[in-house]
């Protein structure tokens, strides 16, 4: 599996890179915080295939890294898909970055 440090991915993000964000955590955890993209709850991830392409990365996220781990074992799985990354340590790993 393909993985992301917070760091890399945030300069990505700045620098403009064509890439799709997608956050597998619950609403009211996106609400709290979020850096971004598409909300997909790891339960609903099967349902919204549509909105994940092959053309690109697909950065996947989730507090700590593990919800984002089973959706990209699940997907490559039953769908090969081989465009998909984990962000490593999730939003707590993105929230050490922060001032």
């Amino acid at each position: 599996m393909m993985t992301i440090d917070a760091n890399t991915l945030q300069q990505k993000i700045e620098a403009g890179d064509d890439m799709i964000l997608i956050d597998v955590r619950e609403p009211f955890e996106h609400e709290l915080f979020n850096i971004g993209g598409l909300l997909i709850p790891l339960n609903n991830i099967f349902e919204n295939l549509h909105q994940l392409k092959r053309d690109k990365p697909v950065i996947f996220y989730c507090q700590k890294g593990i919800r984002s781990q089973i959706a990209i074992q699940r997907l490559e799985q039953k769908f090969n898909y081989t465009n998909l990354v984990n962000l490593s340590g999730g939003m707590e790993a993105w929230k050490k970055l922060m001032p």
